[in-house]
């Protein structure tokens, strides 16, 4: 069995009321693709921000891609993310542009599914 890549999504939570929907939304398709995802939104309420960092930074030290939401940018801890996923030679991913173009892909897989079983 093929084992699925592991990607931490990475994304504005501090200040934005809609992050919970927001990541899982996001982490829905990527699930759909076929990644193992980690997301901080899953976190509970109630620690500080250091200690959120230290367990989102444990997160991401456990994938090999992260995927960046649009707004992440937004984001001190993102940017921190951004530049450990970069330090650590991780595959970094933008969500919008990923999402683009596994939904124009997706036909094609299919299509090509079919026109094996016809063969």
């Amino acid at each position: 069995m093929q084992e699925k890549k592991r990607v931490y999504l990475a994304g504005k939570i501090t200040g934005d009321p809609l992050y919970r929907c927001k990541f899982y939304e996001a982490e829905k398709a990527l699930k759909a693709a076929g990644f193992n995802v980690l997301s901080p939104a899953i976190l509970p309420d109630g620690f500080t921000y250091e200690a959120y960092m230290r367990m989102t930074t444990a997160m991401l030290d456990e994938c090999e891609a992260a995927c960046f939401l649009p707004d992440w940018r937004e984001s001190k801890g993102a940017m921190y993310e951004y530049g450990r996923a970069a330090a650590y030679n991780k595959e970094i991913f933008f969500f919008e542009e990923w999402l683009a173009e596994w939904q124009t892909a997706q036909p094609k897989a299919e299509e090509a599914a079919v026109m094996k079983i016809a063969e």
